[in-house]
């Protein structure tokens, strides 16, 4: 195997995990969306939380890559980097857009209780 063809599987892979990290954050952030529609707010943060963790680790590797990249290194620019990309960043939209719908949950829920309990 040549340094070249070894040197862009494990850039494959850097990128992968990209996208890995990207899909488990909002696996979590949907968890987190579900939880809140059945009241279960304390759960609720523990997901949102590990949803933080993935999203920190994708946002790692990005920053990684593209220190490497200032520093004059070439980054090659693939449809799978694209496909990465894109991965993170509509993770990070969907995150704050779950994270106000869960808001919009707890006050719903707030407001359910204040009614049973009249």
């Amino acid at each position: 195997m040549s340094n070249t063809q070894e040197m862009n599987e494990d850039f494959e892979k850097i990128i992968i995990s990209i996208v890995s990290y990207s899909g488990e954050a909002k696996g979590y952030a949907y968890e987190a969306l579900a939880l809140s529609e059945e009241g279960k707010f304390d759960e609720v943060e523990a997901m949102m939380e590990q949803c933080n963790v993935s999203v920190r680790k994708a946002h790692a590797v990005q920053t990684d890559l593209i220190r490497q990249e200032i520093c004059g290194e070439k980054i090659v620019v693939s449809m799978i980097m694209v496909h990465a990309q894109d991965h993170l960043m509509t993770t990070l939209s969907e995150r704050e857009l779950i994270r106000k719908m869960i808001e919009q949950n707890r006050r719903l829920h707030r407001l359910e209780q204040a009614l049973l309990n009249k």
